[in-house]
């Protein structure tokens, strides 16, 4: 998992690069809202930001709405403010959790795994969003990059079928039985085909399925 740390504090930088890596995350830095800008327009792999409010030349607050209008990240705001009115603008803004300086280091990497966990999981019943993937199921529509891709019927039942069965090592037969029938009359090379096709579409996100030896595969979801 990739974090962005916002704050034109180099020693609040280091503090939390220090326990995120503790943590096993990978670890951004920017200096300043422009700064944090230019990074995520690098870093199309970022899963969280932690954001800074009080910064010089642009603030949190503006930095997440030019940051927002190229992707919805799932963002921490960190403030030395406390009034109730600057918690309200952030969540206005669509940010996910507030978090008063000064913090604890360690209570800080507990709001960053509830995040994360709350944004793998399906942002309405009728979807599922992760990184740059999204899957309307009402719509049979799937995105990667906010543009939508073409699937086959059986390329898109296999990859809802591995979405349920999210971060699941599932063998070939199971595949087969789930997605082509007990009846089909066919071998494992059927879904090594499939699953090879479907990774093709996926483009940047074609990790997410990953081949698990002596077994199958697995739609890998809390890969750090």
């Amino acid at each position: 998992m990739n974090l962005l740390v916002v704050d034109d504090e180099a020693l609040i930088r280091n503090v939390v690069k220090e326990y995120a890596k503790n943590e096993g995350y990978n670890v951004i830095e920017a200096t300043d809202g422009n700064d944090a800008l230019k990074k995520v327009e690098k870093n199309p792999n970022i899963d969280l930001i932690i954001m800074d409010i009080m910064m010089p030349k642009l603030d949190g607050y503006s930095a997440c709405r030019e940051i927002f209008k190229i992707k919805k990240y799932p963002v921490i705001m960190l403030s030395a403010r406390k009034e109730e009115y600057d918690k309200l603008l952030g969540f206005d803004l669509g940010i996910d959790d507030y978090v008063t300086k000064p913090f604890s280091p360690k209570e800080l990497m507990a709001r960053v795994k509830a995040v994360l966990n709350r944004s793998v999981t399906n942002v309405e019943e009728n979807n599922f969003v992760y990184k740059q993937l999204e899957v309307n199921y009402k719509a049979h529509c799937v995105k990667v990059d906010n543009k939508q891709i073409k699937l086959t019927p059986k390329e898109y039942e296999l990859l809802t079928y591995f979405i349920q069965n999210k971060n699941i090592a599932l063998s070939r037969e199971q595949l087969l039985s789930n997605i082509w029938g007990y009846d089909f009359f066919g071998d494992d090379r059927t879904v090594d085909t499939h699953v090879k096709m479907l990774r093709n579409h996926l483009g940047v996100c074609r990790d997410l399925i990953v081949t698990v030896r002596s077994v199958g595969y697995k739609f890998e979801t809390d890969k750090e």
